[in-house]
């Protein structure tokens, strides 16, 4: 198997540095990233025509949501064919062709990895029905019961129970998500060499890396009421790499709703017995009711989101390694939920772009973010396509909630806000399309749009490029140790990095007013690395204003 070499950069200590500590790794939504051929699916061959687009960004890597062969039921997040590449997208030999031609690029490409359930059209899923001594039937997890009795009372992800009854079988399957996404048994030895010898078949076609689907979620215990973090989860991981990962130089990232930070330094130990890096989501669940779903809302406490951010950066400082994102195609739009879409959309999403790269791990810029697109607001239910959004909708409403009240939800907080089309001009369907796109543009289009970012050297867009390329030419993003300043300001999110050769200070206007703020006379002559706003930062900080300064040390 070819292994791609890490060629390093100036600075770094030869043979002991991974390049995803230095790369910046942006993520496709396949579906709406660029329509080719007419059918308003985005495809493979649409992502082959924007490399050079995001090239010019200055990414490393590339994550694209599953592209595989599914029925999408939730949006090719059930896979009923591992090998296969779903029509919609294209064909193995797009995907062989996209592999390569980023790579002529010195883009990887990092696959999507959904490991804890398959689609109910899955061939393992359709023969395990076949009766209980069929070999794939312990693939799945079953439980004997009756019809209309549960096991116990979990609940499914999307709403309603976890269990399915199979009146052929007088059994239940246990379903974390959709009805139609059976969880698979991990518990199976013979389950678990299927997904390594697949795995390995992709890096035998040169994929870059993984990222792995509610990882935390593979080890459940559902008789226990276990669903992630189960007693066995890192005896997997561990398994799981030392069989696949470990035999390339892969990036590879679980995604793990319940990591804490001492769960994040096994996921990603320095030592790669598990993953590159964790993504994990404790900061973005804090603007809902405590206890409750996403979809109940409050404001954002933005002591607690500093406090939160300085606990992962001090408490993996050293000993593990965390991806940096406000964005995913499970999130809203962040310019819409933390910033302002509004008369400062450009400044509060180059602010938040500079809180968060100037941290330390692995930046994700979701597609459009380099943008500022926001999130969007159709008229009626019938516009929205996500399962999850649909299932809510019909669940509160019966309940008794009014409809302005569930649409203010789906408003905040719906998938969908960011699973509309990209914008890449401010033609029809922005750019995306000939065709009828599968989920309606964003409106804004015409004047949210790359075309017309790219060309405005004050753009978001450039914002974004310009802190790529820093990361990239100063070590500090990467190494430098984090503290947090003025942690109980209501307005200002800033924070320091300290490595062996400089200092820099990230410093942030959270809020749409001015604040006050003095800079510390150490950072006076400092040199601006990136700025927000005209002028050289200084004494008070107009609204959303952000800034990164850098000064070498001189207590050495």
């Amino acid at each position: 198997m070819e292994e791609i070499q890490d060629t390093g950069r100036k600075g770094r200590e030869e043979g002991s540095r991974r390049w995803w500590k230095d790369a910046v790794v942006y993520q496709i939504y396949p579906k709406s990233f660029q329509d080719t051929d007419g059918d308003g699916t985005g495809d493979i061959r649409g992502i082959i025509s924007r490399l050079d687009y995001l090239k010019d960004l200055g990414i490393d890597a590339v994550w694209i949501s599953p592209m595989y062969r599914s029925p999408q039921d939730d949006n090719g997040y059930d896979i009923s064919d591992y090998q296969d590449i779903d029509p919609m997208f294209g064909t193995l030999d797009d995907m062989d062709e996209l592999i390569a031609e980023a790579k002529k690029r010195g883009i990887r490409i990092i696959m999507d990895l959904v490991l804890n359930h398959t689609s109910d059209e899955h061939r393992w899923f359709l023969e395990a029905k076949k009766g209980k001594d069929n070999p794939y039937h312990d693939y799945y997890v079953w439980k004997d019961g009756e019809e209309g009795i549960y096991p116990n009372d979990m609940k499914a992800a999307f709403g309603g129970p976890a269990w399915e009854w199979v009146p052929e079988l007088k059994q239940y399957y246990f379903h974390q998500f959709s009805v139609k996404q059976p969880d698979l048994n991990w518990e199976n030895e013979q389950v678990r060499r299927e997904i390594y010898d697949m795995i390995l078949w992709w890096m035998e076609r040169g994929v870059g890396g993984f990222r792995l689907d509610v990882i935390d979620q593979i080890a459940k215990e559902p008789d226990k009421g276990i669903t992630n973090n189960g007693p066995r989860l890192h005896e997997f991981l561990r398994e799981m790499s030392r069989e696949t990962f470990q035999k390339g130089d892969l990036i590879t990232v679980g995604e793990a709703w319940g990591a804490t930070p001492e769960l994040a330094k096994l996921y990603s130990c320095p030592d790669g017995s598990e993953f590159s890096m964790v993504f994990q989501f404790e900061h973005s669940m804090l603007d809902q009711e405590e206890g409750k779903e996403k979809w109940d809302l409050i404001p954002l406490p933005f002591v607690k989101l500093k406090k939160c951010l300085a606990r992962w950066q001090e408490e993996l400082y050293g000993t593990g390694w965390n991806s940096l994102f406000w964005d995913n195609h499970d999130l809203p739009r962040i310019v819409s939920r933390w910033g302002d879409d509004g008369e400062y959309r450009a400044e509060s999403a180059k602010m938040l772009a500079a809180v968060l790269h100037g941290m330390q791990g692995t930046p994700y810029i979701y597609q459009g973010e380099e943008l500022g697109m926001t999130n969007v607001k159709f008229k009626d239910i019938s516009e929205y396509r996500d399962i999850e959004t649909l299932n809510l909708y019909e669940e509160r409403t019966a309940a008794g909630y009014g409809k302005e009240e569930v649409m203010r939800s789906i408003y905040a907080k719906s998938r969908d806000n960011a699973r509309t089309p990209m914008q890449w001009d401010d033609t029809e369907h922005a750019g995306f399309t000939k065709g009828t796109p599968w989920i309606a543009v964003n409106p804004n289009y015409r004047e949210i749009n790359a075309e017309a970012e790219r060309k405005d050297p004050d753009s978001v867009y450039h914002f974004y490029r310009k802190l790529v390329r820093l990361r990239k030419e100063y070590q500090v993003f990467a190494d430098g140790k984090f503290e947090l300043l003025l942690p109980e300001d209501e307005q200002i999110f800033a924070y320091t990095r300290t490595d062996n050769e400089s200092r820099m200070l990230v410093c942030a206007n959270f809020s749409g007013e001015p604040a006050k703020w003095t800079m510390p006379e150490e950072w006076k002559d400092a040199e601006t690395l990136i700025h927000n706003c005209e002028g050289t930062p200084g004494e008070n900080l107009k609204p959303y204003e952000a800034y990164i300064v850098l000064k070498k040390r001189t207590d050495l």
